[in-house]
């Protein structure tokens, strides 16, 4: 079999007559060009990634707990101390985490960004309360 020959066969397999249809009009640089671009697709990959939509997405657990936090207005000041030390630590090393804020923490931040735009860099020398 040829180039072509193999491509519409793969193009059948997959259900895609209307793309044999096309190649079967074009002519020449055009359809050597289509026959290229087709060769370089996964049919599949994608067969396998649409046949995933249509699955019923299995929950395995849906049970929401409590996960432990620190209540910063409940520490002692040696505790905060040592927090505010672990973190300037970090900080120098080149480390960081991502933090989750309730709304109006920008504001209590005292800082004229909105939350999603509050940048670390930003707040790198000033001390902050939460």
């Amino acid at each position: 079999m040829d180039k072509t020959q193999d491509t519409i066969e793969l193009l059948r397999t997959y259900g895609q007559e209307h793309v044999i249809q096309l190649i079967e009009q074009l002519e020449g640089k055009e359809k050597e060009e289509l026959i290229e671009q087709i060769n370089k697709i996964d049919f599949h990959q994608i067969m396998e990634l649409y046949d995933t939509t249509k699955k019923e997405l299995e929950i395995k657990e849906n049970k929401i707990e409590n996960i432990s936090y620190l209540d910063k207005a409940k520490l002692s000041k040696e505790q905060k101390e040592e927090f505010d030390t672990l973190g300037e630590m970090a900080i120098r090393k080149g480390e960081y985490a991502v933090v989750t804020m309730a709304g109006g923490q920008g504001t209590r931040l005292r800082t004229q960004w909105t939350q999603r735009n509050l940048s670390i860099r930003r707040l790198w020398k000033r001390k902050i309360l939460i």
